[in-house]
């Protein structure tokens, strides 16, 4: 059992392996938040305080008690309307145009298992991997209900949460903020940690003091977007890598989002996830509900890096899905970067052949094989084979690739549409166009209107009758640019048509995967502008970022690894000099920084020299060894790229008996310092062998001193040790 419920103290606790967390039903039915932290047993109900504040408000139930307010305590899902001034994670507009909500405490229930979310993606977990709570709260003017679920999962120290909002009032009501997860702490100095970046710089790690007012971060692109991710640290103030205490939430959704850190007067601090308030209000008829997406909670009492692995562990075995969750991954070469749309079937023949010959195992053929895509102004929305450009048919195409010994795999991008195409003379009112405007373009499409099934049905048609035609073994799902002039003329109030556009999108994604479960899907758009855990739940991994150049990619990574395990993130060896910043760099540090994730290619091997290409040989048996590895392991980071000479990280197998560790040089001057590199995770006081040296260290030597990185000419040198237990 992990969530019990005490009847004398009205407290309900969820326990985790590691964690605590308690809330409580007060003598007048508000749920207010006890504790979240380290594991402990007994009631917290101490840590609350009452006195009279002044100029905080007190509920009408509680009479001549000035002492108690909601403006005050920490409560599980506050909504405006109670007293309570600080950002609320729920706003109703209800029936008469007020707006108000005091939910109160009617009933909860526990089962086992882990609770789902029709139509949304959600952790998932076996009847004896986890618990759910369910609690019913109730507003008792307006019958409006909030139904509060949770989900235990104990050997991950993972806490899920989500709300569903039922319109059980005698009129029209809307949701107005929602936002799943609340977290109000009591004490405390704390750090908002949070990941934000652009078009091939996305991830980049902020860490910031969380001060009195509200800091807020978030997409109003429809998309989780390149700018800020989904996902968030609240961290003590003296936390770092391997001790102090943190707390994480990741948004299990790819729209539209919003996260808000603040200390009220008091100093208290409240963290919220949920969606987006701008262009939302979400209309609710006599009966119908509103089911939030999901949120992952965990807690770490040991900094930094267990709060990550914890995310990772979650992500991996309780959120991605399908034949490639545990599989290693094929290694593929992708086209784009060796021939953008410049390409024939004959070309791409010549280029699947020398993969081949490399040992690589899929060949991807990117954008430009459908209608007249010959370039970024026309053809999408148009998914059929452009059989002139490729010479052939595309089973053709598929039997002689597959013929090499490769597996196959396309590029499509189907929520998109150019003017310049078929579809949108056919169907202009298909994409989102703002009635009497111009649209904003943007790489010169716009966006197909998702929220309508008429329209997902359409193209998931079209994409089934390109996928039909051979042995397509790999998807790569494109999404090149933001939303913008949302309007839908299908929808009864335009508040709700960016969420339904992402309930759209994933009912497409649904079919596909159940169509097609031997696929390996991959997500992106744009690179990392939709890196979130919503995709992973259909995509078990992502193309991290466009931009592939190796020392940009050690902080885009290094970001990217606080919430996402390294089986979930893409990551190519291209050409040098880079295609986005020209940056020379070696074969080898491009492959060392690709192998911290799904490993491949993308650039043109017919202009590689005889030394490259036996370096790729090389790279791809290296690679082949610690796949396993790298995708199941614990993940450490040893350096921080933005601040260090290094990027430096490691992945411990979790029997902790082999390690390997990374590194890229970043800085370099005249007469170079040494620098030693501590490893992280192994078993105390143990010998451990480097396979490539056949050196015997002593793994508390090796974590407390570390191991010097050798000193090498040349910029951006690699280097990498693979430690075994000596038995």
């Amino acid at each position: 059992m992990s969530i019990f419920y005490e009847e004398q103290s009205r407290t309900i606790t969820l326990h985790t392996v590691s964690t605590t967390y308690q809330m409580q039903i007060d003598r007048y039915g508000f749920l207010l938040h006890l504790y979240y932290g380290k594991r402990a047993d007994g009631c917290m109900d101490y840590l609350l305080t009452y006195y009279d504040r002044g100029f905080s408000g007190n509920p009408y139930e509680a009479g001549t008690d000035k002492t108690y307010s909601m403006d005050s305590l920490p409560q599980e899902f506050p909504s405006l309307g109670t007293g309570d001034y600080r950002t609320p994670a729920c706003i109703i507009k209800n029936t008469d145009r007020t707006y108000c909500s005091d939910f109160r405490y009617v009933s909860h229930r526990i089962r086992e298992g882990k609770y789902s979310l029709p139509g949304l993606p959600a952790v998932y977990a076996q009847e004896d991997e986890a618990q759910s709570l369910e609690i019913l709260l109730r507003d008792p003017v307006t019958g409006v209900e909030a139904v509060l679920l949770y989900g235990v999962l104990p050997e991950c120290d993972v806490i899920t949460r989500s709300v569903k909002i039922v319109n059980a009032s005698q009129g029209h009501v809307s949701v107005k903020k929602l936002a799943p997860a609340c977290l109000d702490l009591v004490g405390g100095d704390y750090d908002f940690i949070t990941f934000y970046g652009r078009h091939a710089m996305e991830r980049n790690f902020q860490r910031m003091p969380v001060g009195h007012g509200t800091s807020k971060i978030g997409s109003l692109r429809g998309t989780s977007s390149h700018q800020y991710n989904p996902a968030v640290i609240l961290a003590e103030r003296e936390t770092t890598e391997d001790a102090g205490a943190c707390y994480g939430m990741a948004f299990v959704y790819s729209g539209g989002f919003q996260s808000e850190a603040g200390r009220d007067q008091y100093s208290q601090t409240r963290l919220l996830m949920g969606l987006s308030e701008e262009q939302f209000s979400y209309p609710l008829h006599v009966g119908e509900e509103f089911q939030s997406p999901e949120v992952i909670l965990t807690y770490s009492s040991a900094g930094l890096g267990k709060l990550s692995r914890n995310f990772h562990r979650c992500i991996r075995e309780h959120l991605c899905r399908g034949k490639y969750k545990e599989a290693a991954r094929p290694i593929l070469l992708n086209s784009w970067e060796a021939s953008y749309f410049n390409f024939t079937g004959e070309s791409l023949l010549a280029l699947a052949r020398q993969a081949a010959e490399l040992g690589i195992e899929m060949f991807v053929m990117d954008d430009g094989w459908f209608g007249q895509r010959d370039s970024e102004l026309r053809g999408l929305g148009d998914w059929k084979v452009n059989e002139e450009k490729l010479g052939c048919s595309l089973g053709e195409l598929i039997r002689k690739i597959n013929d090499m010994g490769l597996k196959f795999g396309i590029w499509i991008e189907p929520e998109m549409v150019n003017e310049d195409s078929d579809l949108y003379r056919e169907h202009p009112d298909w994409a989102f166009v703002i009635p009497g405007r111009r649209p904003n373009r943007s790489r010169y499409q716009l966006v197909l209107d998702f929220s309508r099934k008429e329209v997902v049905d359409y193209i998931f048609d079209q994409i089934c009758a390109v996928l039909d035609q051979g042995n397509v073994e790999y998807v790569k799902w494109d999404m090149n640019r933001s939303l913008a002039d949302i309007y839908s003329a299908a929808a009864d109030s335009q508040g709700r048509v960016l969420h339904d556009y992402v309930l759209g999108l994933y009912d497409f994604l649904e079919r596909l995967v159940t169509r097609y479960p031997n696929i390996l899907l991959e997500g992106c758009s744009g690179g990392g502008g939709r890196f979130d855990a919503g995709m992973l739940y259909y995509t078990p991994q992502i193309w991290c970022s466009d931009n592939t150049d190796p020392i940009d990619r050690l902080e885009i990574q290094y970001g990217t690894s606080f919430i996402y395990p390294a089986s979930s993130v893409g990551a190519h060896v291209s050409a040098s000099p880079n295609h986005q910043t020209r940056r020379v760099t070696s074969m080898k540090t491009r492959a060392m920084v690709a192998m911290a994730g799904v490993f491949g290619y993308e650039l043109n091997l017919n202009e590689l020299s005889d030394g490259e290409k036996d370096e790729i040989r090389c790279q791809i048996a290296e690679y082949k060894k610690h796949a396993a590895l790298v995708q199941q392991g614990d993940y450490y980071r040893l350096t921080n790229p933005q601040t260090d000479n290094q990027g430096a990280w490691e992945f411990v197998s979790r029997d902790q008996k082999e390690a390997l560790v990374q590194v890229v040089g970043i800085k370099k001057h005249a007469n170079m310092t040494v620098d030693y590199i501590r490893v992280k995770g192994l078993k105390e006081n143990t010998m451990y062998r480097d396979m490539e040296t056949g050196r015997l260290y002593n793994s508390t030597a090796l974590m407390e001193a570390g191991v010097p990185k050798p000193v090498l000419e040349g910029e951006y040198q690699a280097y990498q040790w693979y430690f075994v237990e000596e038995e």
